[in-house]
């Protein structure tokens, strides 16, 4: 399914910045600053991004980090010396507490992008309950990167059409994945490298962990890493990927 860009108009400006003004009124505290354009729009609504589909043999790399500071400094060790850039999905709350491996991950050229805050399945929330915790991410994660982060990934990965509708509402693109390595079951090394490089394909997003209960995943990385470059993949930000020809939505009924 083609992508559609949102190009806002003076009067489309005019109604989002009601709009925010009403976020701002129903929580009752946070408001965020929103400067940034919602990437994909459907004619059912808003729609998450999980892979491109394009001929060449592009990948993004991505990692959902919450918990724990053993694993993230190994992992992107081995990204700086495979010279390959990925994005982090950080919870707001763990970005509080490690400022400075937040700091590296923008020193080495890596993508931010929220996790939101209290890490709790967003489609059991009031949404009241999910604005609130959105404008809470957003806003310390300002605080600790100095910039408006723009790509959303629902805590748990779990969303529905009412989360995603909730989260355009913020200007966010949600990225989805579509291929993991369920590293977060630590089924063991060669099962984490074999669920990757076994159902690769061009312009997927690939989906791996950098909480410290990942306990396998700074072993199979390197694995991963070398098996796809030598398929001939080559490792690309997640911007790149989105803006490549037609993208690919999840459909969420």
């Amino acid at each position: 399914m083609p992508r559609k860009v949102w190009i806002i108009s003076s009067q489309k400006l005019k109604i989002f910045f009601i709009l925010c003004m009403g976020i701002f009124i129903i929580v009752g505290g946070f408001f965020v600053n929103n400067s940034l354009i919602p990437v994909f729009s459907t004619k059912e609504g808003p729609a998450a991004f999980y892979r491109a589909d394009i001929n060449e043999k592009k990948v993004a790399l991505t990692f959902n980090i919450s918990w724990g500071e053993d694993k993230a400094l190994p992992i992107l060790d081995i990204l700086k010396e495979k010279e390959v850039k990925a994005a982090f999905f950080i919870s707001a709350a763990w970005a509080e507490r490690h400022p400075d491996i937040v700091q590296r991950m923008m020193e080495d050229g890596h993508t931010i992008g929220n996790h939101g805050y209290r890490y709790e399945h967003y489609p059991r929330l009031e949404e009241e309950e999910i604005i609130k915790d959105l404008n809470l991410s957003h806003k310390k994660l300002k605080d600790v990167t100095e910039q408006d982060v723009k790509y959303f990934r629902p805590p748990h990965g779990d969303f529905d059409k009412s989360v995603l509708e909730t989260v355009d509402r913020f200007g966010y693109s949600v990225v989805h994945w579509s291929v993991g390595g369920q590293d977060w079951e630590n089924p063991g090394v060669d099962t984490i490298v074999n669920n990757i490089t076994d159902e690769i394909k061009p312009g997927d997003v690939i989906l791996l962990h950098a909480s410290d209960s990942a306990k396998q995943t700074g072993e199979a990385l390197p694995i991963i890493i070398d098996k796809l470059l030598e398929e001939n993949y080559s490792f690309v930000g997640i911007e790149e990927l989105i803006s490549q020809a037609e993208a690919s939505m999840e459909e969420i009924n």
